[in-house]
């Protein structure tokens, strides 16, 4: 094998979501994403659904992600706004993860937990084809055609701010990834294909 862990961020309705499981079914290598978001609600005796406000909360300002990363590298979790805290026990949670073997981490900025790791590849998911991109998010997730432009647009909103608030990076600069994919031109099973090479 390769390599040992891929991360994947990508933009809402591009199948990403998809891409990551298809990917695990076909290699056998478990992936988490809500899995992650589960086992810290979990731990903080709270619902998923709070997990996701706190998320939502998370500024995509360079300041508060200073703020927040300076807090995190001190170990002290009481020193942590509560959106600092979910942040870190989703950090820790995807080491945690990562200490069982191979795995596929989706999104909750597991490329920073994962940053020392030298056997990782980072992987962005995006669509160029807009028609594809709210068919998908019309048929898939149930969204009414008239209220697809906002979610999507909501959506990837809080994907930027939250990667930005906790890394201090922009989420769509391609230089934060090894392997950037348009699902519009390559499709799922190809997206798939193409990832499956990492661990093979």
């Amino acid at each position: 094998m390769k390599f040992r862990y891929i991360t994947i961020e990508r933009e809402y309705g591009s199948g990403g979501t998809k891409i990551a499981r298809s990917l695990s079914e076909a290699t056998g290598v478990p992936c988490y994403g809500y899995e992650i978001l589960e086992a810290v609600a979990k731990k903080q005796g709270i619902p998923v659904e709070r997990i996701n406000q706190y998320e939502e909360k998370a500024t995509g300002s360079l300041l508060y992600a200073m703020f927040v990363m300076s807090r995190v590298q001190t170990g002290d979790p009481n020193m942590l706004t509560t959106e600092g805290k979910v942040f870190l026990d989703e950090q820790l949670e995807i080491r945690r993860l990562s200490m069982k073997g191979p795995a596929i981490f989706l999104g909750h900025c597991a490329s920073e937990a994962l940053r020392d790791q030298k056997n990782l590849v980072k992987v962005f998911i995006h669509s160029e084809d807009e028609n594809e991109v709210k068919k998908r998010i019309t048929e898939d997730y149930g969204i009414a055609p008239a209220d697809v432009e906002s979610t999507r647009k909501f959506y990837n909103k809080k994907r930027a701010g939250y990667f930005r608030a906790n890394t201090g990076n922009e989420w769509k600069d391609l230089k934060n990834y090894d392997i950037v994919l348009d699902s519009s031109k390559l499709g799922i099973e190809g997206c798939v294909n193409i990832l499956r090479g990492v661990f093979e």
